[in-house]
């Protein structure tokens, strides 16, 4: 699956044209989001809450096309809760994206 490191800067200033001030601002917001979306992930007690945390880092990564990250969260909803693999890679896609 390819990478687009630039997709969520395209989708920022597709969003709000050429405000520098809010593109930082929303950046920084995804980041906030994507991190805890990750703990929440980490600390899931179950697969209910691991199926969740993972569907609600699917939406946050749709919502800034972040298509990696979305297919990532997708595939860690299906699998069992706490699976070290999935989280190192979200781990790494989320910091790619920093």
């Amino acid at each position: 699956m390819a990478y687009d490191p630039g997709a969520i800067e395209a989708a920022l200033a597709a969003a709000v044209g050429d405000e520098p001030g809010l593109i930082t601002e929303l950046r920084t917001a995804f980041h906030d989001s994507a991190d805890r979306a990750l703990s929440a992930l980490a600390q899931a007690h179950d697969e209910g809450a691991w199926r969740e945390a993972a569907w609600r880092m699917k939406g946050l990564a749709a919502s800034f096309g972040a298509v990696r990250l979305m297919a990532l969260a997708a595939e860690a909803a299906d699998q069992p809760h706490g699976d070290p693999r999935t989280l190192q890679r979200l781990r790494r896609a989320v910091g790619r994206l920093a």
